[in-house]
């Protein structure tokens, strides 16, 4: 089952234990073509029976600081395809298709261990740090909710979230079965997520405090320098942090620069739809790209997702 191939996805992980128990055999998706009978990830899923009728009252969750899961943060590899999870809290916001998952895996474990509750407002995610919290957007409704991320997902046809019935039904997908969504990270304690938020340190060693110089003049403030464009037609980037604020991304970049000088890699900022974004690259092919982002991850701390240059 799903929530199964998630506990033991261990196994896989980049350079992990030899010693891990072999896993069983991942459920089969949908064959090429076919579409589900009802709306949700698997042939067979659905809301249920005896759907809550308070369904659009359920309070969403307020993010509080949680350590995170010991084992869940690994890297792991499904259907083939390396991810690279985030070990500690960082700014995050993407643009992407949600699905959600129902009554076939209610009741079952998710990655850290806690029982799915279709009806709460929780979701999977491939590489958010687990147990995080984020807010997702339907781009056409305009609807938002709040989630709990205590699992992992989806896997298949590039989906970004899973999300549980009850969170697609808060935004308007769940009769669709999915929807384009827009997911932000949320720092508890924050009003706002953690795109528009200071941010934390990346990984162990400390960030030396940034020193801002005065303006010329109050009628003369100081604008950011401007973000270099970046010309080159193909290849594959490694993503680091993705920015509403131009600000925010040169500050993210200059701290980039400082984790990973002994990286013989060069941060670089550039401005895709509507998001400033922080990567190094490009690389001619995946796998390199993937071989640069699983040792980013595993030496700096930093969480990585693969992109068309």
């Amino acid at each position: 089952m799903k929530r199964r191939i998630a506990v033991l996805l261990t196994v896989a992980v980049l350079g992990g234990c030899a010693s891990a128990p072999k896993p069983e055999p991942p459920m089969k998706p949908p064959a090429s073509g076919s579409a589900p009978s009802r709306p949700g990830y698997y042939l067979d899923d659905g809301p249920g029976d005896n759907t809550p009728a308070n369904l659009d009252t359920i309070p969403e969750p307020v993010p509080r600081a949680e350590p995170l899961h010991r084992f869940a943060n690994r890297p792991y590899v499904v259907f083939g395809r390396e991810y690279v999870p985030a070990t500690s809290l960082r700014p995050y916001r993407e643009r992407g298709v949600a699905s959600w998952y129902g009554r076939k895996f209610h009741g079952e474990k998710t990655a850290i261990g806690e029982v799915y509750d279709m009806y709460g407002l929780t979701a999977a995610h491939p590489t958010l740090p687990l147990p995080s919290y984020a807010r997702v957007t339907s781009v056409a409704s305009g609807k938002s909710v709040v989630v709990r991320v205590n699992d992992r997902g989806p896997f298949l046809h590039d989906r970004l979230v899973d999300l549980s019935y009850a969170a697609a039904h808060r935004i308007g997908i769940a009769q669709r079965g999915s929807g384009e969504v827009i997911v932000e990270a949320i720092l508890p304690g924050a009003a706002t997520t953690v795109a528009a938020a200071p941010l934390p340190p990346v990984a162990a060693a400390p960030v030396a405090p940034q020193v801002v110089p005065p303006s010329p003049s109050p009628a003369t403030p100081t604008a950011p320098e401007p973000i270099p464009v970046q010309s080159a037609p193909s290849g594959y980037t490694v993503q680091l942090g993705a920015f509403a604020s131009n600000a925010n991304a040169l500050n993210f970049l200059d701290h980039a620069k400082n984790q990973l000088v002994n990286a013989e890699v060069e941060p670089r900022v550039r401005q895709v739809d509507g998001l400033y974004r922080v990567y190094v690259g490009p690389y001619a092919d995946r796998d390199e790209a993937r071989r640069v982002a699983a040792r980013l991850a595993q030496a700096f701390g930093f969480a990585t997702t693969l992109t068309p240059h």
